[in-house]
């Protein structure tokens, strides 16, 4: 069939896990004369959990040495840190080897505590409590290892566990000195003076050989220096001046060191709490504006005050209002104590008047129910206002001054549309003459730079009087030339030359150019265009006047025949001339 069975009865995997079988096949039944062919196959036994857990006779542990199941722990070992290991041996594999190690009994099972470390299988011995060697020197445990996965078919081999007993020696080191508690708390008032005690802390030397102790605060905030320690009995002493409501609370640090060895300190924080005295009076919550009415009833609460203290309840929790009764009753205003820590202030008489008054003062004295009890003393303001009926307040300042000064509203909004008015008159009367131009001044004689228009009709060739005639026939009769009025020349003009020759012979032509040549020359003036007037019309023309006014009724002997010599512009001319002239001869 090919199936391969074991042989041998109950194979130890522990003694030999793997096989190797040679396998043959022939065929023609195995006669001589068949073939045959061979394999190597390779078995491997697989674990199963037949062998239970056993301790070593010899156990080395994690920083100690242990030898035949001791274990040395030196006294200073801090709680909670591991001080050794154990292991106990499974021949099995896999999860056929995991085990859990327990303290079952014994003296130290409640200052050590043992736990397993799943990827060793080893079981770590840790400190529960702080060791002291002056009270006990060893301890002994029973520690169990057992597997924690049974297979029930070889539970006839026997338990599946195992129990060794473990021996800890403590050692005895020189250890800081011990404060009889791990924290302390003290009370002292606000009022204790420089020097006062306020508690004391104690430390031992736990060694056997008792060292005196040495105390000292460690100076690490400002609060440190508020207090002193004796270095000899630990007492704590207050240093400096304290005030509960700035700093309620202080915390301390003190050290104890051996005095044979500075270098062993222990710590321990203290804490000390600031106890109120009654020292600061009662003051008003806040500052308040009070406000009454003018038309306000006698009785009317106009304003309930509260006050504060900045000490606790127990010095301060219950105020008193009153009057100052140094002064005389006051006349408009009273002051009822509510005795739940408020007062209400109330009007005494009907109707008030900011014409007459417009702020009352009202001194107030408030007390405390501290031991002894303090007092002050606040003075509150109230102004007096104009209120709606329901009472709003409408003003309480300007219809007040209005009313002194003698001024209705309406009289006021009439002065001030005045002012307005008058304002806007003068700033149009200064728009207006900013805008406004100055005149045209122009001189008779500076025709030359100026163009005037007069928007006058003249009189026709027979008006004499509108200019001087001879000023258009002698170009001589105009002046020297004037500099343009809107120009301050800063330079010297050039000389202007003048013909000598006599009036009669000078050429206009040549009297242009000469004025030409001198406006362009002259470095006084912008350069822009100037338009100079010289009202010159010429000398006779030579051909003598054409006029006709005359022709019909006159004679002539002149000969009009030269007209058509002058061009075709003066064809008609010649035309209608030469038709009159053959007429005439008619």
């Amino acid at each position: 069939t090919g199936v391969i069975r074991t042989a041998l009865h109950n194979m130890d995997r522990e003694a030999r896990e793997h096989y190797s079988v040679v396998i043959q096949a022939k065929d023609m039944a195995g006669q001589v004369g068949g073939l045959s062919g061979s394999t190597t196959v390779n078995i491997t036994l697989t674990d199963v959990n037949d062998n239970p857990p056993r301790f070593p006779q010899n156990c080395s542990f994690f920083f100690f040495f242990f030898f035949y199941y001791q274990l040395y722990v030196p006294v200073s070992a801090q709680v909670g840190s591991a001080v050794g290991k154990i292991k106990a041996n499974d021949a099995d594999t896999g999860s056929n080897a995991d085990m859990k190690y327990t303290i079952i009994n014994g003296d130290g099972s409640g200052v050590f505590s043992i736990s397993t470390d799943k990827e060793t299988r080893e079981g770590i011995l840790s400190l529960k409590k702080p060791l002291n060697y002056e009270k006990k020197k060893s301890y002994t445990l029973n520690i169990e290892g057992a597997n924690t996965h049974l297979d029930f078919r070889f539970s006839h081999l026997g338990p599946f566990k195992d129990v060794t007993m473990l021996k800890i020696i403590v050692g005895d080191v020189d250890e800081p000195p011990l404060f009889t508690m791990p924290s302390y708390v003290m009370e002292v008032y606000e009022n204790a003076k420089i020097g006062t005690a306020v508690g004391t802390v104690t430390a031992q030397d736990p060694d056997i050989a008792n060292s005196l102790v040495r105390y000292f605060v460690v100076h690490n905030t400002e609060e440190d220096r508020y207090f002193t320690v004796d270095a000899s009995t630990g007492t704590i002493k207050t240093a400096k001046i304290f005030d509960r409501e700035e700093t309620p609370w202080y915390n301390i640090t003190v050290a104890a060191s051996e005095i044979d060895n500075p270098g062993l300190v222990s710590h321990v924080p203290v804490g000390i709490r600031i106890l109120d005295v009654n020292d600061n009076p009662p003051e008003l919550a806040r500052e308040y504006e009070i406000v009454v009415c003018e038309n306000a009833k006698p009785g009317q609460v106009i304003q309930t005050i509260s006050a504060t203290d900045k000490d606790n309840s127990a010095n301060g929790a219950r105020f008193h209002f009153s009057l100052d009764e140094g002064l005389s009753m006051n006349p408009n205003f009273t002051l009822r104590n509510n005795e739940d820590n408020t007062a209400s202030i109330l009007t005494r008489r009907r109707r008030y008047s900011r014409t007459t008054q417009d702020v009352y003062y009202l001194p107030v004295l408030i007390s405390d129910g501290g031991t002894p009890p303090l007092s002050s003393s606040s003075t509150l303001t109230i102004r007096v206002c104009a209120c709606e009926r329901d009472g709003r307040v409408r003003t309480c300042h300007a219809e007040a001054f209005f009313s002194s000064a003698g001024l209705s509203t309406g009289a006021l909004i009439a002065i001030l549309l005045c002012v307005v008015i008058l304002l806007a008159i003068v700033v149009l009367f200064i728009t207006l003459r900013r805008s406004k131009k100055e005149p045209l001044i122009i001189s008779e004689e500076d025709v030359r730079e100026n163009v005037v228009t007069y928007d006058d009709e003249g009189g026709g060739e027979e008006d004499t009087e509108a200019f001087d005639i001879t000023a258009l026939r002698n170009p001589s009769a105009a002046e020297e030339l004037k500099y343009r009025r809107d120009i301050r020349p800063e330079v010297k003009h050039l000389p202007r030359h003048h013909p000598s020759s006599s009036l009669d012979s000078i050429d206009v032509q040549e009297f242009i150019k000469q004025r030409l040549a001198e406006a362009d020359l002259d470095p006084s003036v912008p350069p822009y265009d100037s338009l100079q007037t010289y009202a010159y019309e010429g000398h006779r023309s030579e051909a003598g006047s054409i006029s006709s006014l005359d022709s019909a009724t006159t004679h002539s002997d002149q000969d009009y025949n030269y007209l058509g010599d002058w061009g075709p512009e003066f064809k008609k001319l010649a035309e209608l001339y030469g038709e009159i002239e053959s007429e005439r001869t008619t």
